[in-house]
C-alpha cells in the first residue's frame, strides 16, 4: 500500500493553531511572530522548489550532478552555520565546510557502499536523502558546540589568560571549553537517541513505513541512520573547531572573535 496522497491546501489548516499562537505572543509581547511568519513562508518556497528539483534530479541521476548538488548543501549548511555562530565568512567559511563535507562525505559513502550494499553508491534516492539528515543534524550540533567554545573563553578570558600565564599553551588553555563544547553538541542528540522507540518513531522509520516498509526494514535503516548522525555529529564537532580555532586567535594566543 503506497503513501496517502495529502491535497495541496490542506497544510493550510494548520493556521486554525497558528492564529491563537500569534495572538499569545501578540498579547505577552513575545516578539518572534514576523520571524515565524518569515520562517514558515521560508519553509515552503523552499520546499517547494527543492521537490521540483529533486525530481530531475532522481529522473537522471547523473554521478556528477548528485554530487554538485551534495556540495551545495554541505556549503550551505556551512554557511548557516557562520552566520548563526556569527563567526567571518571571509576567514572561517571554509573551515567549517571542511568541518562539515569530511565526516559527512566519508559516512554517506561509507553506508551506500558497505551498509546499504548499492551498486551506485551515489544513487540519488540514497545519496542525496541520507546525507541530508546527517547535514541537518551535524549543522544544529555544530551551532551548539562552536557557539559553546567560543562564548565560553570569551566569558571566561581572565581564566583563560591566567591559564596561559602559567606556561599552559594554546589547546591546553582552551582544554575545558572544547570538552564543554563537545558536551553540549553531543547531549541532544544522545538524549534522542537514548529515547528513540520509547519517546518517538523518528522521521526515517515513520518514513519508511509510511512507504509501505515492514516494520523491521523501517526499523533497520533507523538504526543505520541515527548511529551515522550520531558519529558524524561528534566527528564534525572536533573538526570545526580544531580548522576555524587557526585563525580565530593571534599570534599571542588571544580570541579574536
Amino acid at each position: 500500500m503506497g503513501v496517502q496522497e495529502i491535497p495541496f491546501y490542506t497544510p493550510f489548516y494548520l493556521l486554525i493553531f497558528l492564529i491563537p499562537m500569534m495572538i499569545i505572543n501578540y498579547k505577552l509581547e513575545i516578539g518572534i511572530n514576523k520571524r515565524v511568519i518569515y520562517s514558515l513562508f521560508r519553509m515552503t518556497i523552499q520546499l517547494v522548489l527543492v521537490g521540483f528539483f529533486l525530481q530531475y534530479i532522481f529522473l537522471f541521476n547523473n554521478y556528477w550532478i548528485n554530487s554538485a548538488y551534495v556540495l551545495f548543501m554541505i556549503g550551505a549548511a556551512g554557511l548557516a552555520t557562520v552566520k548563526s555562530c556569527k563567526l567571518s565568512i571571509k576567514k572561517q567559511f571554509w573551515a567549517i565546510v571542511l568541518g562539515f563535507g569530511i565526516p559527512n562525505l566519508m559516512m554517506i559513502l561509507f553506508i551506500n557502499q558497505f551498509v546499504i550494499g548499492l551498486d551506485n553508491i551515489f544513487d540519488a534516492q540514497y545519496y542525496i536523502p541520507l546525507m541530508g539528515m546527517l547535514l541537518g543534524n551535524s549543522l544544529s550540533g555544530n551551532i551548539i558546540g562552536i557557539n559553546t567554545f567560543y562564548t565560553g573563553i570569551k566569558q571566561n578570558e581572565r581564566q583563560y589568560q591566567y591559564r596561559l600565564g602559567l606556561s599552559a599553551n594554546q589547546w591546553e588553555a582552551t582544554l575545558p571549553w572544547y570538552k564543554a563544547a563537545i558536551i553540549a553538541c553531543m547531549n541532544p542528540i544522545l538524549a534522542s537517541t537514548e529515547t528513540i522507540g520509547l519517546v518517538s518513531l523518528p522521521g526515517m522509520m515513520t518514513g519508511q513505513i509510511l512507504g509501505g516498509s515492514m516494520p523491521m526494514t523501517a526499523i533497520i535503516y533507523q538504526i543505520v541512520i541515527m548511529g551515522a548522525i550520531l558519529i558524524t555529529r561528534y566527528f564534525s564537532i572536533h573538526f570545526s573547531i580544531l580548522l576555524t580555532r587557526k585563525k580565530a586567535f593571534d599570534a599571542y594566543d588571544r580570541l579574536k572573535i
